[in-house]
Parts: structure tokens; C-alpha cells; sequence
């Protein structure tokens, strides 16, 4: 007999992409990682925000780069998936590092800094969590850097995390649900526009039709 909790963890997995369905294949690129990619935008868009109101000086860290790159967070992410080969899995177990790191140096997230933490969270995150995994020289191109510079970030989040990289099962359930909750939302709020354009087609309709 299947618990409540374990149903409910069960289907959220699935949702996000992180499982295979029944009866479906799975994809080449699962919805964790567009949900995860809204997030990580939303984030900065917040971050530059405040940012300017409290004109509050930002934590420059060896992750920030001179100018933001050309590739979106959603294309970088995908990128990352797509030739590390690495199981939907790491995209959530990297994203609770990058959430750790962040608040141990207390900083945040911006356009500066976010792809670096991406490629080196991933990349630590396929070490611990995938059975097998590419070395740092093959997630150095991924990410558009040198090797040298990719073993540089590596032991600089590694030491900043103090080599804690257990995550529990209650901790990855709770932020693939966060996710999850996420990820309905902004759907719901791109849905709503279109219902109200399509309230709005109707109604002239019925007036143009009444005339």
C-alpha cells in the first residue's frame, strides 16, 4: 500500500520530468529544467531590483564574470543537460547547492555570476549524485571556460559548502516542490492572459452579432 506522502512525492517526480511516466518516454529535456530556468530569472530580476532601490553594493565573488554571456539561463541550462548527459536529478540536487551557497557567502544571484554557479553546481552535483560522470576538462567546455578556471571554481564552492553535499530525501522533496509549486504558478499566470483575450474575442462576437 502506497503512503499519501509517497504518492503525492511520486507524482511530483513525474510532473517535473524526473521519472518516467507510464506509458511515456521520456524526454529530452524535462520540465524541471524550464521551471528551474524561470526561477533562476525571476531570482535576479528581484535581486537587480532591490538592488538598485537599496543601492547595496554587490558580493563580487570568482564567479563573476565582466559581462553577462550571450546565452540566456534557460539556453545554458539546457546546454548543460543536453552534453554532460547527466540525470534530470542533478538539475534539483544543483539547485540546493547553489541555494547553500548562497547563503553561506550571503549573496545572491545575478547576471554576472549565475553561469559559473550553474556549470560548477552541475557539475558537482553529477560527481555525488550520477553513477558515472564527465570529467572537469569536458564541463569546462560546456560552460565556455578553461579547465584551470573550472578546477578554481569547483574547490572554491566545494570549500564554501565544507564539503557537505548530502542531501536528505526530505530536503529534495521539499525543493521539488517548491519547484513544482513554481512551475504551476507561472503557467497558470501565461494561461491567464490568453483566457481573458479569448473572454474578450467572445464578447465582441456576441455584440457584433447582436448589432
Amino acid at each position: 500500500m502506497v503512503r499519501n506522502g509517497n504518492l503525492v512525492e511520486s507524482e511530483t517526480y513525474s510532473s517535473l520530468g524526473l521519472v518516467d511516466s507510464p506509458g511515456k518516454k521520456s524526454s529530452s529535456s524535462p520540465r524541471v529544467l524550464s521551471i528551474l530556468s524561470s526561477v533562476l530569472e525571476r531570482s535576479i530580476q528581484k535581486n537587480e531590483s532591490s538592488s538598485k532601490a537599496s543601492k547595496k553594493k554587490e558580493v563580487v565573488t570568482i564567479f563573476h564574470c565582466s559581462q553577462a554571456p550571450s546565452l540566456s539561463i534557460r539556453q545554458y541550462i539546457e546546454r548543460i543537460f543536453k552534453y554532460s548527459r547527466c540525470s534530470p536529478s542533478c538539475s534539483v540536487v544543483a539547485y540546493i547547492y547553489l541555494d547553500r551557497f548562497l547563503q553561506r557567502i550571503n549573496g545572491c544571484l545575478t547576471r554576472l555570476n549565475i553561469h559559473r554557479l550553474l556549470i560548477t553546481s552541475f557539475l558537482v552535483a553529477a560527481k555525488f549524485v550520477d553513477d558515472e560522470c564527465y570529467n572537469n576538462a569536458y564541463y569546462a567546455k560546456i560552460g565556455g571556460i578553461s579547465t584551470a578556471e573550472m578546477n578554481k571554481l569547483e574547490l572554491n564552492f566545494l570549500f564554501t559548502l565544507e564539503f557537505k553535499l548530502h542531501v536528505t530525501t526530505e530536503a529534495f522533496a521539499k525543493y521539488c516542490s517548491q519547484l513544482e509549486m513554481e512551475g504551476a504558478a507561472a503557467e497558470e499566470s501565461s494561461v491567464s492572459p490568453m483566457i481573458e483575450a479569448l473572454g474578450t474575442k467572445l464578447r465582441r462576437l456576441n455584440r457584433d452579432g447582436k448589432t
